[in-house]
């Protein structure tokens, strides 16, 4: 999540999708990366300010609940599936500090489009570099590998005034070992234009207190429109910093860990803790995976 800023660019029409131009840097990502900086990185959350809305890490007091349960607020996945390795972790430098947030591997014609939040990617004017992908991110280990973009992408409304309800990102990584990350770790489905209001599922890996990044944690429930500043998607949950870009879930199927992806983990309220909020995948979003997945 991150604090939102003024919804001044509502209204922007669709332009060019916006990248980070491929740099050939990939591999330089990969080195940079050890489980020490893994680690010691910050959530990102910490890094950004806006004073409407604030990142979940501030929001306290997540109550003890039952795991793989619906609703969830905030709990450990032990469920297993699909979900536990195609869900990871996500690290860059953004202002010279060390980062984190969360993302997920979609089905793509490339097999390697990871999709975030828009936050996750970019921030002020300035794409963040050293950007790799950790799917099962297990204290400091990448069982499944460590996955550097090649180039990342976010919507035109994001890039150019960061509106919240257009902060979605999207990652081409490289492939590792001579195999595309699609092929090694599987895939979710992923959806646009549903309808709203329905059961969803959302996963991520918070780092803020009372969790520590290590632990694949999940939210489940019904879920609402945001009626004060935003068109987003909302429901009750106590995830922390570190857990924007993680996905959100239509028919999702606790049995296998699949579903539909249709969001991802944007912000919170200070004024209404202990909910989530996470951008509606619409037409801008849609063009967005398009241009990411023939990358």
């Amino acid at each position: 999540m991150r604090r939102a800023s003024v919804l001044t660019a509502i209204g922007l029409t669709l332009g060019a999708l916006l990248s980070a131009p491929a740099t050939g840097q990939a591999q330089t990502a990969a080195d940079y990366w050890t489980p020490e900086k893994m680690r010691s990185a910050v959530p990102v959350e910490r890094l950004v300010t806006a004073p409407e809305a604030v990142a979940g890490e501030v929001l306290a007091g997540v109550p003890e609940v039952v795991p793989a349960a619906f609703p969830t607020t905030g709990a450990p996945w032990t469920g297993g599936g699909d979900v536990v390795h195609t869900a990871g972790r996500v690290f860059f430098t953004m202002g010279g500090q060390n980062a984190s947030c969360s993302g997920d591997a979609v089905t793509s014609e490339n097999k390697s489009t990871v999709i975030t939040a828009g936050h996750c990617v970019k921030y002020q004017g300035a794409f963040h570099t050293n950007w790799i992908f950790v799917p099962a991110y297990d204290d400091g280990n990448a069982p499944y590998g460590e996955w550097p973009a090649t180039t990342t992408l976010t919507t035109p409304q994001w890039e150019a005034g960061e509106d919240i309800n257009y902060d979605v990102g999207a990652a081409v990584v490289a492939q590792v070992n001579g195999q595309s990350l699609t092929d090694v770790v599987g895939s979710q489905g992923i959806a646009f234009n549903q309808p709203r209001n329905q059961n969803m599922y959302t996963f991520g890996y918070p780092a803020a207190a009372p969790y520590d990044g290590t632990t694949l944690i999940h939210c489940s429930g019904s879920t609402f429109t945001d009626f004060l500043l935003t068109q987003d998607h909302g429901m009750a949950c106590g995830m922390t910093g570190g857990s924007s870009g993680g996905p959100w879930f239509l028919q999702f199927d606790e049995q296998t860990g699949r579903g539909v992806q249709a969001s991802v983990n944007s912000f919170g309220y200070v004024f209404l803790p202990g909910y989530m909020f996470g951008p509606y995948f619409g037409a801008e979003a849609q063009a967005l995976y398009a241009q990411a997945q023939s990358a």
